[in-house]
């Protein structure tokens, strides 16, 4: 029976990638839905831009885009004025560019027309939306003015947290945007802020963002079940790197 699997936030760790793969056992029948934030952090994104561009070969693969993988664009379409790379260096950019010095010119054209055509968001037939970081417009993903904030908005998770858990759907007071969707899947923001390292379910959100950026796992989520996989801490995959730590 295929499943549909939801991955978080990767952040350069292709090791961890291959990990959650294999402990899901991933059959070619699986959806797999990314996210977003492929790069920055670990020292192997071009290489997990690679895996991802020939994965999709073998399986159905939806691909979100994150506000990490926007910032690569920029850079490698020398876009600078978009990017204060000084702030980028110090969220993982810097080990991004080191790593792309040993990339070959072809190689920065494929990963380009992958970045391009990232999706911002993916809602499916249940009404189930996934989508890097969230939104902001109170009637959903397309009335959003700013579509950037589809891989920059924090609002939607610090909302969820913020709300009380007996507050009901039909009180005036619950927030309009949670009642759209079926359920929300996100990462951008890692739960290890709050001191979890699984996936986190609040007001209908569920954040995946287990913390690999950081010393968190990566992790895959069945979206029907439930039933969650995860990857060794990335620290442990990457013991002489530094992530985005």
């Amino acid at each position: 029976m295929s499943r549909i699997l939801v991955i978080g936030d990767i952040h350069g760790g292709l090791r961890a990638v291959h990990q959650v793969l294999e402990r899901a056992t991933v059959q070619p029948h699986d959806t797999l839905i990314f996210l977003g934030d492929y790069v920055d952090g670990w020292s192997q994104s071009p290489e997990v831009l690679d895996f991802l561009i020939e994965l999709q070969h073998q399986h159905y693969c939806i691909f979100i885009r994150g506000n990490h993988d926007e910032l690569l664009l920029d850079w490698l379409e020398s876009r600078r004025e978009n990017i204060d790379e000084t702030q980028w260096y110090k969220h993982g950019g810097e080990a991004t560019v080191l790593a792309y010095e040993k990339v070959s010119e072809a190689q920065k054209l494929r990963h380009i027309e992958f970045l391009k055509n990232l999706k911002n968001y993916h809602l499916d037939d249940k009404n189930r939306l996934f989508i890097h970081a969230g939104f902001t417009n109170m009637n959903g993903i397309d009335y959003e003015y700013y579509p950037r904030l589809f891989y920059w908005d924090r609002t939607l998770w610090e909302t969820a947290l913020a709300l009380p858990e007996d507050l009901s759907k039909e009180s005036v007071y619950y927030p309009k945007r949670f009642t759209l969707y079926h359920e929300i899947y996100i990462g951008h923001t890692p739960v290890t802020r709050i001191g979890q390292t699984v996936p986190v379910h609040k007001a209908g959100v569920w954040n995946v963002d287990t913390g690999a950026a950081f010393t968190g796992p990566l992790t895959i989520l069945d979206v029907d079940t439930k039933e969650f996989w995860q990857s060794e801490p990335l620290s442990h995959l990457y013991p002489t790197e530094k992530g985005r730590n």
